[in-house]
């Protein structure tokens, strides 16, 4: 059962970077609190990895301060970072030290008793029986879970993971979903960056939606989706009449399916929509209402603006 969110763990204000002409992040507000999974979504160059690079203390921000634990990072980055584990999307370990080995080194850098939780941590991800067996003979999977492993070392209040299951096969996803739904149990703060928006919906409490370095969404999967367009499942046979009878009413999104059509409408207008169809002898054996997913969500907030229209001559 996750613990009631309490404690912020994760603080950003007007978090900010330029890259010359380029603004990457833009004012980012944003919390993570212990016992909760948050998660932080967007499209490729949304400024995702520079938001946790800012927070990590790798990139210096153009404005504004990230804190965890109430400690600046760019005032107190080391006593700020003694609270966090992190793995980024990339892990690097030393290919021809063992599973053991590599954690027991970074365990020295960390410092304190991370020494000591080495070998329950192999235990914890399923690792025991390889921790002696170099770590260029392990399967993706291990090795995401050796990276996950490493954040922990520092039993850190804040765990950040950046693409934790990517390219993992759907038993692997499992593994790191109800790893994460753990971390949160334990009272961690976690901070997750992924795209694979079914995990997303499996995992996170609240999300974070970013577009060109702005925050354009936040709040839980249910507040979000909210925000969506409803839709309606309709099961009909003659699906080229009933488009152009639900066209005739404004309704301008309507997608074939194998079984009827989909159409974007708001859902107290599912009676009216039967009723035309029905009015005009094409009897829908279904009309369904559909919530928006998080996917729809995603996309109907990240899709590119249109271009402008030219001025006229």
């Amino acid at each position: 059962m996750t613990v009631q969110p309490q404690e912020v763990v994760l603080r950003t204000k007007g978090l900010a970077k330029r890259f010359g002409s380029i603004t990457a992040v833009d004012g980012l507000d944003l919390e993570v609190r212990r016992g909760e999974v948050v998660g932080l979504l967007g499209p490729n160059g949304a400024g995702k990895s520079t938001t946790i690079g800012m927070v990590l203390g790798l990139i210096t921000p153009t404005a504004g301060t990230a804190e965890v634990l109430g400690r600046d990072v760019g005032v107190r980055r080391e006593d700020a970072l003694a609270g966090v584990g992190a793995m980024l999307e990339v892990t690097s370990f030393y290919p021809y030290l063992s599973g053991r080995d590599n954690l027991a080194a970074v365990a020295l850098l960390r410092g304190g008793g991370a020494l000591a939780r080495v070998d329950p941590l192999l235990t914890r991800l399923g690792l025991a029986q390889r921790g002696a067996s170099k770590f260029r003979t392990y399967s993706l999977g291990m090795r995401q879970r050796l990276g996950i492993a490493s954040t922990l070392l520092a039993d850190p209040a804040l765990v950040i993971l950046d693409e934790p299951a990517n390219g993992l096969d759907p038993a692997g996803q499992r593994e790191i979903r109800e790893l994460i739904r753990e971390l949160a149990s334990e009272n961690r703060g976690v901070l997750l960056a992924s795209h694979l928006l079914y995990e997303v919906e499996q995992v996170c409490d609240r999300v974070l939606v970013i577009k060109k370095g702005k925050l354009i969404a936040s709040g839980t999967l249910a507040e979000v989706t909210r925000g969506g367009s409803s839709y309606f499942e309709i099961v009909v046979g003659d699906k080229a009449r009933a488009a152009q009878i639900l066209r005739g009413l404004g309704v301008k999104e309507i997608r074939e399916t194998p079984t009827g059509l989909d159409v974007v409408a708001e859902a107290e207008r599912g009676a009216e929509l039967n009723r035309a169809l029905a009015s005009a002898g094409v009897y829908a054996s279904a009309l369904i209402p559909r919530a928006s997913s998080l996917e729809d969500v995603f996309i109907e907030l990240t899709e590119p603006e249109a271009p402008s229209a030219p001025p006229a001559s």
